[in-house]
Order: structure tokens, then C-alpha cells, then sequence
């Protein structure tokens, strides 16, 4: 079994496995939240932080300040804890119980904000991590959201594996998007490999982006398209799915009980647009497992 020289080195290379849904393709699940602090997030944040660090944007004795709707900001802490740095977090007033704690058993200062339909609104955890950079010295905002590293870290990281455990056969990429960090970054790797790959981006139905502009709330969590952002690469992606809440977190338990999959919220999402999806026989389809369901046991989704 291989060794690590330090905690954050151990990040990626998560395994990628089958799941039995009655399908003519095959589907595999890139199990993401086996990354050490449990979520696909930890690629992105880690490449952020670094980039940051090379760059010198972020030196000793800083403060890294995150928005997030959990993952990124238990990841930004983990890191943040790691190289002896200071965290704060601003998170939406519908994060988990478990995911909130999470942040702040890591030292991280963690800012809850009222949950809004539009980014620019002034009261939302967005909004409130750009104020609190500009009152904060030598502090940075990574900015998951609208920081061009964010799709490249995927592209770097993620998108290499899938194409290499694959053994370069993959035909359709299935991801949840929300800053599109994921969907774009992988997305442009595996088309600049093979251009004929189906990339499909899975949405929350209620979005902003599924909506035209028109967004009403969600339930489900790391997900959702909900404003117009540089890390979403629209023109990697060949389909968007829209999947409701009622059908991402309705598959959940079944994940769990029928597969042994316990998965988080965007998880079911995109399990539930794999396991409806016209697949041929030849046809090989890879899904992004991108956290656990641990971090929502409190929510009874299960």
C-alpha cells in the first residue's frame, strides 16, 4: 500500500467502481468522497490555495476567506489547518448540521448568512466573504465561484484519472454542477482526448440557469446553476440535465440500501440522471460521487 509524506499529498487518485443500475452501458462512480476530508472539493481547493501561494497572493500568517456551501469550506479548513493558516467561512443558513461542525472542529471561523436566490445579494454568504477580504489583512477571498483555478484543478487532477482508469474507453462524463468547476475542467480534458465524449452537466431543476433566470429554492446542496460564472465552461458541455429534488434526494436511500453507496445530495442528482439515461451496450459512463452521506444524516434524506 503507498505511503504519504504528508496529509494533503494524499489527496486524489480515488477509486473508480461499477454500479449495477439496470443499464445496457457500463456505469462507474468516481468516488470522490474518499479523498481525506471527504469530498471532490479537496482537489480544487488544495490547486486554489497553492496557486495562491506560488503567486504570492497568500503568505504567512494569512487569512484564506471562503463562501461555500460546505465542501470547499471543510476543505479550505482541513488545508488551512495544515499549513498554518487562518480560515474563515461564510456558508448559507440550509448547510448541514454535520457540515457546519465539521468546519469549525478544523479551528475555522465559520459566518452563517440567510439563503438568497441571486449571488450579488448583498445579505448572502458571497456577498459577506467579499466584504469581510476587504476589512481583513492580509487576507485573500479564493472565490471558488468565479476563480478560473477552480475548473483547473480538474482539469490537472480528475480528469487525467478518469481518462487513465478508464483505460481511455470512457464515452459519457456525468458531473453536478454548481461553480461548473468540475464539469468544465474535466469536461475539457477528456474532449481535448477524444472529442466525440458525451459530457453532461446535471443541474438542480429550479436554478437559475434551468429557470432562464427565474429561480425559486432547492433542498439539495452542491448543486445548482445560479448565476452566469467563468468557471463554467458551457462549451464542453454536450447535455444539461435537470433533476428536482423530490428525484435527487428521492434516489438516496436506495443508493444506500440497493448498492451500499451512501452519497451526499448532488450525488443522487447525478445518479439519477446516469440511471435514466440511454446508454448502449458499448457505451461507457463515468458519474461523480463528490461527497459522502454522512455529512447529511440530520437531514433524513435517508
Amino acid at each position: 500500500m503507498k505511503s504519504y509524506p504528508a496529509l494533503l499529498a494524499a489527496i486524489g487518485n480515488t477509486p473508480l467502481v461499477q454500479i449495477p443500475f439496470e443499464s445496457e452501458g457500463k456505469c462507474l462512480a468516481k468516488l470522490e468522497y474518499l479523498n481525506p476530508d471527504g469530498s471532490v472539493k479537496d482537489r480544487s481547493a488544495l490547486y486554489m490555495i497553492e496557486e495562491a501561494e506560488r503567486a504570492g497572493e497568500l503568505r504567512t500568517g494569512g487569512t484564506i476567506i471562503e463562501a461555500s456551501s460546505g465542501n470547499q469550506g471543510i476543505a479550505v479548513a482541513m488545508i488551512g489547518a495544515a499549513k498554518g493558516y487562518k480560515v474563515i467561512i461564510t456558508v448559507s443558513e440550509k448547510i448541514s448540521r454535520e457540515k457546519l461542525q465539521t468546519i469549525e472542529a478544523y479551528g475555522a471561523k465559520v459566518i452563517t448568512c440567510p439563503a438568497t436566490d441571486f449571488i450579488a445579494d448583498p445579505k448572502g454568504y458571497h456577498s459577506e466573504a467579499a466584504l469581510l477580504q476587504k476589512q481583513t489583512p492580509n487576507s485573500i477571498f479564493l472565490n471558488q465561484y468565479f476563480n478560473p483555478r477552480n475548473p483547473q484543478a480538474h482539469f490537472l487532477t480528475l480528469g487525467p484519472e478518469i481518462w487513465e482508469q478508464t483505460g481511455e474507453k470512457i464515452t459519457h462524463f456525468f458531473a453536478a454542477a454548481g461553480t461548473g468547476g468540475v464539469v468544465s475542467g474535466v469536461g475539457r480534458f477528456l474532449k481535448s482526448k477524444n472529442p466525440n465524449i458525451k459530457v453532461v452537466a446535471v443541474d438542480a431543476a429550479t436554478s437559475f440557469h434551468a429557470t432562464l433566470g427565474m429561480p425559486k429554492p432547492y433542498r439539495m446542496e452542491g448543486i445548482g446553476i445560479d448565476f452566469k460564472s467563468p468557471c463554467l465552461d458551457e462549451s464542453v458541455v454536450d447535455e444539461f440535465i435537470s433533476v428536482s429534488d423530490e428525484q435527487g434526494l428521492g434516489i438516496l436511500r436506495a443508493l444506500s440500501t440497493k448498492y451500499g453507496f451512501l452519497v451526499g445530495p448532488s450525488s443522487g442528482a447525478v445518479a439519477y440522471a446516469v440511471g435514466n439515461y440511454k446508454l448502449a451496450d458499448t457505451d461507457i459512463a463515468v458519474m461523480i460521487f463528490a461527497d459522502s452521506g454522512r455529512a447529511y444524516l440530520s437531514k433524513g434524506y435517508f
